[in-house]
């Protein structure tokens, strides 16, 4: 027992090393960016747009329950007007950036795992060392830098969606009953600087993890087909992992 729990916790060890090191690696590849801006924006438009219609949908009905349930439990008391300020909140610090960065995760990273594990498979990356080509540079760089700009702009839609969700339902539902000028005051009188640029910060590192483990996955792929099917899931069980993990940090640094 004590051996595999050894084992285990110099796999995670080895693992973060590695990490790190594709990080510092890619950080220094980010001097070539202007000679792969078409890349970058090729990988922008698959995070960004490609994302887009199911991010806006599960915030707009994420809003709207939120407001449902807190709202119908705040009108017992007759405290409801403050339902803009909770939903305005919840999504700015929360739920926007956490929502929206899993769905990224499960649809972004695990197609970056399977498409560089792929390559790395079938020796696609060997034939680019061959040819003098960084896989870095060519496959991790503008990944990271398109997750950097497309996830914080994903959530920022998201935010905006969710919002206006909570505010549809909070004005139509008889039993809250709260107009939209009021939701809408009291949720802007409690968002300031602070909460957004928590919001976005959090956006901007989970953007660099989905990247990031993604191609350190695909990368250290093997084993044939049933290898790629294993990177894939591991991508999205560590990203998931990491955003909590993270999530949590950054919330205790900024409160």
């Amino acid at each position: 027992m004590l051996t595999a729990i050894g084992k285990k916790i110099l796999d995670a060890a080895q693992t973060a090393g590695e990490m790190l090191i594709l990080f510092g690696q890619t950080l220094y590849a980010c001097r070539e960016a202007p000679r792969n801006v078409a890349a970058i924006t090729r990988q922008i438009h698959e995070i960004g747009v490609g994302t887009l219609p199911i991010a806006a949908l599960t915030a707009l009905f994420v809003g709207m329950v939120l407001a449902l349930q807190t709202g119908t439990q705040l009108a017992l008391y007759g405290t409801q007007e403050a339902i803009g300020a909770i939903v305005g909140l919840s999504m700015v610090k929360e739920l926007g950036p956490v929502m929206t960065s899993l769905l990224v995760a499960g649809r972004i990273g695990s197609a970056i795992a399977a498409e560089i594990g792929a390559m790395k498979v079938y020796e696609e990356i060997d034939a680019l060392r061959t040819l003098e080509i960084s896989p870095v540079r060519y496959l991790a760089m503008p990944r990271l830098l398109a997750a950097l700009i497309a996830v914080p702009g994903l959530v920022i839609i998201s935010i905006v969606i969710g919002i206006v969700g909570g505010g549809l339902v909070s004005s139509v539902n008889p039993q809250i009953n709260v107009p939209w000028s009021v939701y809408y005051d009291n949720m802007v009188r409690v968002l300031n600087f602070a909460e957004v640029s928590q919001g976005l910060a959090k956006a901007f590192v989970f953007g660099g993890i989905i990247a990031q483990v993604g191609c350190y996955v695909g990368f250290k792929t093997a084993g044939g087909a049933r290898g790629i099917g294993t990177a894939t899931t591991r991508s999205v069980v560590l990203s998931f992992l990491l955003i909590f993990v993270a999530n949590y940090f950054i919330t205790r640094l900024m409160i």
